[in-house]
C-alpha cells in the first residue's frame, strides 16, 4: 500500500498574523545563536519556541563541547577522529568547516559570557571522551555545559529588544509562495499572555532550529519536546531530508527497570573520560576485547558491545564502574551524582546500572555548507538539520559545536540580505488572510 504525505496538518484558519525578516523555530544553542547572528545583521527577529526559552535539548547537554583550544591539538585531528566515528559516511567538506571554525566559536561563545571549568593554572579544563584520540572536551559546571551555554545565550537573546520570543508554539507547518519559496510558518500559541490559537507568522526567512527525535522512542535522553516536528513541517513543505535511519543510542544510560520509558537519566561519556569503566554481572571488563580504545571507543561501538554482552548473558543492562572518582563525584559530575543519589545509587561506592538509550539524530533536513535547505528560504540548523558532520554517528561533544559554527554561517547568509516578502499560498491553492 503506498502512503501520501499530508501537504499540511489540519488545523484552522490562522486568526492573526505578524510579520517580520527572520522567523527562528527553536530554543537551543542552535536557535539561539541563530537568532543573536540574525540581529547583528540588523535584521528582525521572532524566535518561536514550544515551550519555555531556556528548554529544550542543549540544557541537558552533560559532557561538553569539541574544539581544538589546546596548542598541541589540531583541526586536523579532530577532523580525523569525527570521520572515524562517522563510519566512513561524513561529509569531509562539512566537517572540515565545523573543525577549523570550531575554536573561534567556542571563544566568541565565552566572549558572550559563557564560563567554562578551569584548570589551577587558569587554562580551560579540557577531558577526553569516546573516539576522541586528545583531551579537547571542554565542560562548565562539571557536567553542566549545555545548561551554561543556554545561559549566555538566552541571556543574550532577552537582552536584544530585536528579538520577539513566542513560547508555548507549536509551529504547524511553512507558508509558501507561488514558487516555492519559504514566507513563513503557521503556529498554534497555548501560552498565557501572549496571542491565543492558531496564527501565522510572514517572514520571508525561516531557520528551523527544532532539536531531535527522540520522544519517538520509547526511551530516550532527550526531553518531551523533541518529537521531530521541524523535520516534518519542511518534509511537508517539499524539503530533501537525508540519513534519517542514522539514529545514535547513547551506550551509558541509567537503567531504571524494564518498565521506564520517556526521558531517561545520561550518565556522560565524560565519566569513562575520567577513567570509568565497563563491567558486566561476572565484573568482566569486556570492553578491553571489543576496541583498541575499550570504553572510549566511538559510541556505535560501545552500544553495540553493550547489547551483544547483554544478549549472551540474558541480563537487563550491564555496569558502569566510577567508584575511583570516590569524593570528586559531587564537584566533577554534580549533575549526574545527584540522578544517581535519586534513583537509589552512590556512585561513590556502588556500580550504576547502565544499558543504550536513544540520544541524537544524526539525520534531518538536508542543508549545504550555509544551512541551506532545498527549499528557497528555509534553513536549517543544529540536531534538526542534515548537513553531514555527523555521517553514521556523531563524535561525543560535536552537536554544541555544529549549532554555534551552522549558525553564524546561516547569519552570514542573512547579513547578504532575505529576499522581498511574497504572499504565502496554502497547501490547497488558496491565499490566506494577510496583515492590511
Amino acid at each position: 500500500m503506498t502512503a501520501r504525505l499530508p501537504l499540511a496538518l489540519v488545523a484552522s484558519v490562522p486568526g492573526w498574523f505578524e510579520e517580520t525578516d527572520v522567523v527562528v523555530v527553536g530554543s537551543g544553542v542552535a536557535g539561539l545563536s541563530t537568532a543573536i547572528h540574525a540581529r547583528r545583521a540588523g535584521l528582525r527577529v521572532i524566535l518561536v519556541t514550544k515551550s519555555t526559552v531556556s528548554q529544550g535539548s542543549t540544557v541537558w547537554a552533560q559532557g561538553g563541547i569539541a574544539a581544538a583550544l589546546d596548542p598541541d591539538d589540531s583541526p586536523a585531528e579532530h577532523l580525523h577522529d569525527t570521520l572515524v566515528a562517522g563510519a566512513g559516511l561524513c561529509d569531509r567538506d562539512a566537517v572540515d568547516v565545523l573543525v577549523t571554525q570550531g575554536p573561534e566559536a567556542v571563544r566568541r561563545l565565552m566572549a558572550l559570557g559563557a564560563q567554562f571549568d578551569r584548570d589551577a593554572a587558569g587554562q580551560i579544563a579540557l577531558t577526553r571522551e569516546g573516539g576522541h584520540l586528545r583531551d579537547r572536551i571542554a565542560h562548565a559546571g562539571g557536567d553542566a555545559t549545555g545548561a551554561e551555554i543556554s545561559r549566555a545565550l538566552v541571556e543574550a537573546v532577552a537582552g536584544d529588544p530585536g528579538i520577539e520570543v513566542v513560547t508555548h508554539a507549536l509551529v504547524l507547518d511553512l507558508l509558501l509562495d507561488e514558487r516555492g519559496a519559504a514566507q513563513g510558518v503557521t503556529l498554534h500559541v497555548m501560552g498565557a499572555g501572549q496571542r491565543g490559537g492558531v496564527g501565522a507568522i510572514l517572514a520571508p526567512a525561516v531557520v528551523i532550529a527544532t532539536g531531535g527525535i527522540g520522544q519517538v522512542f520509547s526511551q530516550s535522553t532527550n526531553p518531551r519536546v523533541a518529537t521531530g516536528d521541524g523535520v516534518a513541517a519542511a518534509l511537508r513543505a517539499g524539503a530533501v531530508v537525508s540519513d534519517l535511519e542514522f539514529v545514535q543510542f547513547h551506550p551509558t544510560v541509567m537503567w531504571l527497570g524494564p518498565e521506564a520509558s520517556g526521558q531517561q537519566p545520561l550518565v556522560s561519556e565524560a565519566v569513562r573520560g575520567e577513567g570509568a569503566t565497563l563491567v558486566d554481572d561476572e565484573g568482566d571488563r569486556f570492553m578491553l576485547g571489543a576496541h583498541p580504545l575499550a570504553e572510549l571507543a566511538p559510541r556505535d561501538v560501545v552500544a553495540k558491545a553493550i547489547m551483544r554482552r547483554m544478549r549472551e548473558s540474558g541480563a537487563k543492562h550491564v555496569w558502569l564502574d566510577a567508584r575511583h572518582l570516590g569524593a570528586e563525584w559531587p564537584t566533577r559530575f554534580p549533575t549526574i551524582f545527584e540522578s544517581c543519589r535519586a534513583n537509589g545509587v552512590d556512585p561513590r561506592a556502588d556500580l550504576i546500572p547502565v544499558s543504550p538509550a536513544q540520544h541524537y539524530h544524526s539525520g534531518g533536513i538536508r542543508t549545504d555548507l550555509f544551512g541551506r535547505s532545498s527549499v528557497a528560504g528555509l534553513f536549517a540548523c543544529g540536531e534538526c538539520a542534515c548537513t553531514g558532520v555527523h555521517g553514521a554517528n556523531r563524535l561525543a561533544s560535536n552537536s554544541l559545536l555544529e549549532g554555534l559554527v551552522f549558525a553564524e554561517r546561516i547569519g552570514a547568509v542573512l547579513a547578504d540580505g532575505v529576499a522581498a516578502p511574497r504572499d504565502p499560498v496554502s497547501a490547497r491553492g488558496e491565499v490566506p488572510g494577510l496583515l492590511p
